[in-house]
């Protein structure tokens, strides 16, 4: 019994030690699980809201447009480097962005059933989600300090 906890204490020990292992050291800003909880919400909403935009190609396309509040990314994409011109475009277009842990979950937040690398909340003026797109913006940037 004694022996049987120890090893399930030793094996979550072990998978926590993997999951930030596991995770390139060039996504940065990362979300913590509080606060990846919070973006995935709201992307969630966003998407009932006709305000997200899925994908690294279309992304790019709500920065070079103008119409993005903040970017969100997959820290888990394979290769990295196919998403990582988008922190260089934030950071021209003082957009705020943040890397979670998991594409799975973005794509499951978009509301598809495919892993999703990066997606864009974009404006609306009338929207009611403007409270909650700020908050999480200020969260971001404190991330980024």
């Amino acid at each position: 019994m004694c022996r049987a906890l120890f090893t399930t204490l030793l094996l979550l020990i072990m998978d926590d030690q993997s999951i930030t292992l596991d995770v390139n050291p060039k996504a940065y800003p990362l979300a913590d699980q509080q606060m990846t909880t919070k973006i995935l919400n709201l992307v969630q909403q966003a998407m009932n809201y006709k305000q997200l935009r899925k994908g690294a190609n279309e992304a790019t396309k709500t920065l070079n447009r103008g119409i993005s509040e903040f970017i969100v990314c997959a820290a888990d994409a394979e290769p990295l480097e196919i998403l990582l011109h988008l922190p260089l475009l934030c950071e021209d277009k003082n957009v705020p962005y943040v890397f979670i842990r998991s594409k799975q979950a973005l794509g499951r937040a978009c509301g598809v059933s495919r892993p999703v690398i990066a997606c864009s909340i974009t404006t609306d003026e009338g929207s009611q989600l403007r409270p909650q797109i700020q908050q999480v913006q200020t969260e971001i940037e404190r991330l980024l300090i």
